[in-house]
């Protein structure tokens, strides 16, 4: 590859001074660094010089007819890697040893999967990014049942790198390094949802082995779908059934409940009425926001440090880190932006220090949960957990 036609990073500044510099790598995929205001990083950045085998096709979906949902087959997911080494890590900066996915060092560093679930196929062509033949026009083509059908499945799949270091996860870094993974989660947010074709965007962490983590390098991902999920759905048919200020009132609820475990001026993060999992914690703003692109700057303020010992509060719940999924939910793009609030699901099968729960026959065929622990119980546990960590993170001078 001739490494002069590769742009320039272009630069824009975001908020808390967060500064974006966004270029591609050497097959063409986008990667967007993150750096942290007052960052020790220059400006400069490296070119990708790697020859990379062209992208894998877009994959292709199904429709299970019996549940309306839609199934993406993507084989290419089978080569992933799997808990390499810190010499062989395809997220760390690259090196002479190691051609990873990131050529300079980084503060944040965010870029496009090289095995997607979706994409990079979009309804119609972006840059890059071709469109699909078959690219659905609209949810109603998504929603008619029939045998047989399916599509290609466009969108987009990113991964989100917290921090350069090989180990760790979210809860690890600074209050500094989280806001600027919090505007970094806003802001592709924001660009993910223009994308045509897309319906949904989904920032998560998976973090643990024992929830199937294939890499221990701090990370999270974004998923930009092509429809509205299932869980969403559900969602937006119970608020259909209730009244459209359903969030508004369950956070009242709760902040009255005794399975509130922590609150700001903006945020509360409590276990909610009927939780499933043996850990569960919901954090919800207090004022009616689709997603995390709508937040303002003073609720992502807030947002790091709060966020930030609620995870360090899970850490301290047992002797050894508490593997879990941290799933922001946001409204889809589309449908629902008035009614569907922004909120943070964090879920763990962890029951007891060396005990998992694991879905059985009713829970994994049927959907019929049974819970162990009660939430209010496992309220006043993650409460003293948090009471055992330090009130509030320093800005500087920890792990990033």
């Amino acid at each position: 590859m001739n490494t002069d036609d590769l742009p320039e990073p272009s630069v824009e500044i975001l908020g808390a001074g967060v500064v974006k510099r966004a270029t591609t790598l050497a097959d063409g995929r986008d990667l967007i660094y993150y750096d942290d205001p007052g960052t020790l990083l220059g400006s400069e950045r490296a070119v990708d010089a790697r020859v990379l085998d062209p992208r894998p096709d877009t994959a292709t979906m199904r429709l299970d007819v019996l549940t309306g949902d839609w199934i993406t087959v993507a084989a290419n997911r089978q080569n992933r890697v799997m808990m390499p080494g810190a010499d062989a890590d395809p997220l760390a900066p690259q090196t002479p040893g190691n051609p990873s996915e990131v050529p300079s060092r980084y503060d944040v560093a965010v870029f496009e999967n090289r095995s997607p679930a979706f994409g990079p196929a979009l309804a119609e062509a972006v840059g890059p990014a071709p469109r699909a033949d078959d690219a659905p026009q609209g949810l109603d083509d998504l929603a008619t049942l029939d045998l047989g059908r399916t599509r290609t499945a466009v969108g987009r799949c990113e991964v989100v790198c917290f921090s350069p270091e090989h180990s760790g996860s979210f809860g690890t870094q600074s209050v500094t390094r989280a806001r600027t993974v919090i505007e970094a989660w806003a802001d592709r947010t924001a660009t993910l949802s223009r994308l045509p074709g897309i319906e949904q965007v989904f920032p998560f962490e998976n973090r643990g082995e024992a929830i199937g983590v294939t890499l221990p390098h701090p990370h999270g991902q974004i998923y930009a779908y092509p429809y509205v999920t299932p869980r969403t759905t559900r969602l937006r048919e119970s608020i259909a059934r209730t009244s459209p200020d359903l969030f508004a009132r369950i956070l009242e609820s709760e902040q009255a409940s005794e399975r509130v475990v922590l609150q700001g001026e903006h945020w509360t993060a409590f276990v909610p009425f009927a939780a499933r999992w043996p850990l569960e914690v919901h954090l919800l703003p207090h004022r009616h926001v689709a997603d995390l692109a709508e937040t303002s700057d003073a609720e992502r303020d807030e947002l790091a440090p709060l966020y930030l010992r609620l995870l360090r509060g899970v850490d301290a719940l047992y002797e050894s880190p508490t593997p879990y999924i941290a799933a922001w939910h946001q409204a889809p793009v589309h449908v629902g932006r008035d009614t569907v609030r922004l909120h943070l699901q964090l879920t763990s099968p962890r029951r007891a220090a060396d005990k998992l729960k694991f879905l059985a026959g009713s829970e994994a065929a049927m959907g019929a949960w049974a819970a162990e622990v009660p939430p209010e119980l496992g309220a006043a546990r993650l409460r003293e957990a948090i009471a055992r960590t330090s009130p509030a993170p320093s800005a500087e001078g920890e792990s990033a």
